[in-house]
C-alpha cells in the first residue's frame, strides 16, 4: 500500500503534463519479451525462464529478499516495460507464440523465439509443478499466479489488500522456492512478467460527468480498447490513442477510474499506468555450494 502511494506524483506528472512521454515508451523502455529472448540467446548451458503472470514491481521486494536469505546468486534485477496493451496475448506474440495457452504441454513447436524451449503453462500448485520440471536443459514455465488471483478478486472490495498479504505468504513460502530450487538446477534463472497490474480500486474518480460517460462509453470496465476510438477535447487527456506494434490502440491514461455496471474492477490491467507497465526482471542462479 506505501509503495502504491508512493508513486502517485510520478503518476501524476506522466498523465497530467509529461503525457507525450507515453507515445515513446515501446521505443525507449527496455522491453521484457525482448530481453527474455536477449538472455535466450546470449545464455550458454543450462536456462530457464518463469513467468509470473501479472507479477508487479510491488511484490519484487519480497522475491529478492528471500533470494537473499536463501542464498542465491542475484546476477540482474532491474525494471522492463510490458507489450502495448499491457495483457497476456500481446507479449505471447512478442515472443512468437500464439498466446498462453500455445506453451502447455510442450506444444508450441519451433515458430517462436526460444530455440529449444521444453514449454508449459500451468495454474497448478507450486508443489504439483515440480513434477513438470524434468532434465530438460532449456526450459519455460508461465505460471498463472498471480494474474488469476488479480481477476478473483477484482470485484469491489479490498481484493488489493489481499492481494498484498497473499504475494507476501507466496513469495517468502518454501513451496515456492522449492519450485526455484528445481528450475535452477544446472540452470541460469529469469522471473519475470508479461504485464503488472493497477489498483485500480484506489484510484480517484473521474468528477466530471461527460469525461465519466465518455470513458464508460469507449472503454465499458476495462483499460483500453481496439482502434483508434472516439475522439476527445480535454487537456490533459483522459485517454492516448496510440500505434503499437500490436496496432493501434486507445487506452485509459494514468490513476483514473469511473463508474460501470457491477462498479469498476478494483485490479486491471491494460492501461497507460506504471503499475500496469512495467515489471520486474530478475536473474538468479543457485546458491554456491
Amino acid at each position: 500500500m506505501e509503495r502504491e502511494r508512493a508513486i502517485s506524483e510520478l503518476e501524476l506528472i506522466l498523465s497530467g503534463s509529461a503525457w507525450e512521454l507515453w507515445r515513446d515508451f515501446e521505443t525507449s523502455v527496455p522491453r521484457t519479451a525482448a530481453s527474455i529472448i536477449e538472455f535466450w540467446n546470449k545464455t550458454p548451458g543450462g536456462k530457464a525462464v518463469l513467468i509470473l503472470d501479472a507479477l508487479s514491481l510491488r511484490e519484487v521486494p519480497w522475491l529478492l529478499s528471500e533470494a537473499q536469505r536463501r542464498g542465491y546468486q542475484i546476477h540482474q534485477q532491474g525494471v522492463r516495460g510490458s507489450e502495448l496493451p499491457s495483457d497476456t496475448t500481446p507479449f505471447a506474440k512478442a515472443l512468437g507464440f500464439s498466446g498462453r495457452s500455445a506453451l502447455e504441454n510442450n506444444d508450441a513447436g519451433f515458430a517462436h523465439q526460444l530455440t529449444g524451449a521444453r514449454t508449459e503453462t500451468l495454474g497448478a500448485e507450486w508443489e504439483s509443478c515440480l513434477d513438470w520440471i524434468k532434465a530438460a536443459p532449456s526450459i519455460v514455465l508461465w505460471h498463472h499466479w498471480p494474474d488469476d488471483r488479480v481477476h478473483q478478486l477484482a470485484d469491489p472490495g479490498d481484493g488489493f489488500q489481499k492481494l498484498c498479504r497473499e504475494a507476501a505468504h507466496t513469495l517468502t513460502s518454501n513451496a515456492f522456492w522449492k519450485l526455484i530450487e528445481r528450475m535452477t538446477e544446472g540452470r541460469r534463472l529469469v522471473i519475470t512478467s508479461d504485464h503488472g497490474y493497477a489498483a485500480s480500486g484506489m484510484f480517484a474518480d473521474v468528477g466530471d460527468k461527460e469525461q465519466a460517460a465518455w470513458l464508460k462509453t469507449n472503454f465499458g470496465s476495462s483499460r483500453f480498447a481496439n482502434g483508434a476510438g472516439t475522439p476527445h477535447h480535454w487537456t490533459p487527456p483522459i485517454s492516448l490513442c496510440l500505434t503499437t506494434a500490436h496496432g493501434e490502440k486507445q487506452f485509459a491514461l494514468g490513476r483514473r477510474k469511473w463508474k460501470s455496471a457491477g462498479g469498476y474492477p478494483t485490479l486491471a490491467h491494460g492501461g497507460l499506468s506504471l503499475l500496469e507497465v512495467a515489471v520486474p526482471f530478475v536473474e538468479i542462479s543457485a546458491p554456491k555450494g
